[in-house]
């Protein structure tokens, strides 16, 4: 069988990281598969993202990336996948969407229904979920772990340790931080435009922790919130603060911080504690996870399999653990494709994260009054 030829669209700093964890898998024969098509609204980059790959093409529109392509990583401004998403689906081209996936919930929806009735494969850069110390908490509270990967290989991180002795989850705190990014290594400054962006910190940046909370304690509620507004964009916050009420019993908070210090780019701790146990982790992209419990203190580091998944990313030594968890999440992908099971997570996945997000929203619009995912 050929190579999986691969498109994609939006060579900014996501697509280029994700271009990075491509040529990384390509390289060390864990997919079979080739960058053949790139687009970008700025030629230049384009040009220099396919010089990346050998034979990969620089195309003039997104229209002509998926003509040439099996599947396709959507990584352009939010406003922009829902049009994408559904050219790529009326071609049958497999879809790799970034998040979020609209700037509201509407077209979250209907971004969702166009890969659902053309029957194309989906997954969403909802990329904690590859996140080898994430899959571990999941494993220990009880959250879904698919694929061969960010599943069993991070079960078997677990040391010994059995989740039924831990008790279960209570409540959990997460700060995400990161400096405002129209600048610095992101210069994205079409994230300061609620037009293109949706919103700010909350639906831009902390979709991925929504997502994760409702991923590692159960479906979210109710929720309760306020936003700010210090940096002066208008419509884009750059504060938010929710507290999130779980079927589970559970209960969650996030702070939510886009600041000017360049030093942070995106820095995340979490805490969870279950009745007889404390999970911590500080370093999403390498662990460990502390689990503090009535025998000791257990540090969780990343598995074998994950070690060894790792050690062979075709890339320089300083960037596999970067990559790792978006190398991750496009084997996933790509796996899944040849294997001809759905990909996870799938778009449906993100959906449920902006119906959370629009309850934030909603409850800090009427200040900070309960409101129920739509």
């Amino acid at each position: 069988m050929a190579p999986r030829r691969l498109g994609i669209i939006g060579c900014g700093f996501i697509g280029t990281v994700h271009s990075y964890a491509l040529k990384a898998l390509i390289g060390g024969g864990l997919v079979d598969a080739e960058v053949v098509a790139v687009t970008d609204t700025e030629e230049s980059r384009a040009r220099q993202l396919a010089g990346a790959h050998p034979g990969a093409q620089a195309m003039a529109d997104a229209e002509a990336v998926i003509a040439a392509a099996e599947a396709v990583w959507i990584c352009t401004p939010t406003n922009s996948h829902l049009d994408l998403v559904r050219a790529a689906a009326r071609a049958g081209v497999a879809v790799y969407c970034e998040k979020p996936l609209a700037t509201d919930l509407a077209g979250a929806l209907e971004l969702t229904r166009a890969v659902s009735e053309a029957g194309v494969p989906h997954q969403v850069g909802l990329v904690l979920r590859a996140s080898t110390p994430f899959s571990l908490l999941a494993a220990l509270t009880g959250g879904d772990l698919p694929g061969p990967v960010t599943g069993p290989a991070a079960r078997g991180g677990m040391s010994g340790l059995d989740p039924t002795s831990l008790g279960r989850p209570m409540a959990a705190a997460l700060r995400d931080d990161q400096f405002f990014p129209i600048q610095g290594m992101y210069g994205s400054t079409w994230r300061a435009d609620v037009s293109v962006a949706g919103g700010g910190t909350l639906i831009e940046h902390s979709i991925h922790d929504l997502d994760l909370l409702a991923w590692l304690l159960g479906p979210v509620e109710s929720v309760t919130a306020r936003t700010s507004n210090f940096a002066g964009h208008p419509g884009v916050e750059d504060v938010a603060v929710a507290t999130l009420t779980h079927r589970s019993g559970a209960t969650s908070s996030l702070v939510s911080v886009w600041h000017r210090l360049l030093t942070r780019p995106s820095t995340r701790r979490l805490e969870i504690f279950c009745q007889d146990a404390l999970l911590t982790v500080t370093a999403e992209d390498t662990g460990p996870v502390l689990v503090e419990h009535p025998g000791g203190l257990a540090e969780l580091g990343l598995p074998p399999a994950v070690l060894a998944f790792r050690d062979r990313l075709d890339a320089a030594e300083a960037f596999r653990l970067p990559l790792l968890a978006y190398a991750l999440s496009d084997h996933a992908f790509l796996d899944a494709l040849d294997a001809g099971r759905p990909p996870w997570p799938g778009l449906e996945i993100a959906l449920a994260a902006h119906r959370i997000a629009d309850a934030v929203y909603r409850s800090a619009a009427s200040g900070g009054a309960p409101m129920s995912p739509g």
